[in-house]
């Protein structure tokens, strides 16, 4: 059933007062193509055989339902059959268990602006995408597919460590610590002192931004035209704690091993600045440049409370979202040097 889709900001950009997707988005995410911000089908037992069939089309991993999708003149619509997906569709996950779930597409926009424009971090383009019954989808331009339709060379760090299902059990992709990723930059990323900084930037907001799930498989290395490798546009970024009980990190050992955690750290249970400036040491990030890093993100942010309140979560969880990035804030901060 079609239900009327009130939009006051922008879906993609969360630019204020736009009834959709603004000009930047449209640019950013669209190729300067105007879409609707409304797809032409629900996500209900009415579609699921066409939602169905098109699911397996996608090879990205992830137990998340995820449809594939093309522009077609100004509708986004579900990949043919024969043709090359340009986009992936992430509605809100089945599994009741889940709280909050039907904010998980809204959770994830929101994370991913915040790391572009508040952080400046490089991520995949995206923005939410409405079903006719109102519902929000979350969508994503597909960095891994080059302008002439071919897959763009990239290996998870699953698979750069060697880690599967045979050698590490079920739950491999948490296996192993952060520093551990890190290590591997000197061996695959010839500019590494340039991808290994955006690594680290890319660790401390995770953190900040209680993202619970960056976990082996959510970092890559990319193939660039000139053969080499850069670290992945960063993709996948949610505050999970809004959804599940989540620890600080997403891998079992953390950021590093337990020998080099701080006084607070192993008193409190949770990393302080100087944790993250011993991380920073560890995976060979200069530390002029950690330090600048790390001041950045231990300053208080005007411009993520504007775009969570600009955000397409409802009222509660715009609370939970600003009091949980303010508690992690405020332990990041901390020191046994003051």
């Amino acid at each position: 059933m079609k239900k009327q889709i009130e939009v006051k900001n922008c879906p993609g950009a969360l630019a204020v007062g736009y009834d959709t997707y603004s000009p930047t988005a449209i640019r950013r995410v669209f190729d300067n193509r105007k879409v609707s911000h409304i797809l032409d089908f629900s996500n209900d037992d009415g579609h699921r055989s066409m939602i169905d069939d098109n699911i397996g089309k996608i090879s990205i991993s992830g137990v998340q339902e995820k449809f594939s999708a093309i522009i077609d003149q100004k509708q986004i619509i579900l990949t043919p059959e024969g043709t090359q997906g340009k986009y992936i569709i992430k509605p809100r996950p089945d599994y009741k268990r889940i709280q909050h779930r039907r904010h998980m597409p809204a959770n994830e926009h929101l994370t991913m602006q915040i790391a572009r424009q508040v952080y400046n971090i490089s991520t995949a383009e995206n923005a939410l995408i409405f079903f006719q019954n109102g519902e929000p989808a979350y969508i994503t331009k597909r960095f891994d597919i080059s302008e002439d339709n071919k897959k763009v060379k990239q290996e998870d760090f699953a698979s750069l460590l060697r880690k599967t299902s045979e050698t590490d059990g079920k739950y491999f992709k948490y296996k192993g610590n952060y520093v551990d990723m890190g290590l591997l930059f000197p061996k695959y990323v010839a500019a590494w002192q340039v991808e290994i900084a955006k690594f680290y930037r890319l660790v401390i907001f995770n953190y900040l931004f209680a993202n619970g799930d960056a976990h082996l498989k959510n970092f890559s290395l990319q193939q660039t035209i000139n053969g080499d490798y850069v670290l992945s546009p960063a993709y996948d970024l949610l505050n999970s704690s809004l959804h599940v009980k989540d620890e600080d990190f997403a891998l079992e050992g953390g950021l590093f091993e337990k020998a080099c955690y701080s006084k607070i750290y192993l008193q409190k249970g949770h990393p302080c600045q100087d944790d993250f400036v011993t991380f920073g040491k560890l995976i060979g990030v200069p530390d002029i440049q950690a330090k600048k890093i790390l001041d950045e993100f231990l300053l208080s942010q005007p411009l993520v409370y504007a775009l969570t309140e600009q955000s397409f979560l409802n009222d509660k969880l715009k609370r939970m979202y600003i009091r949980s990035y303010e508690e992690r804030l405020e332990r990041a901060r901390r020191s046994s040097h003051r």
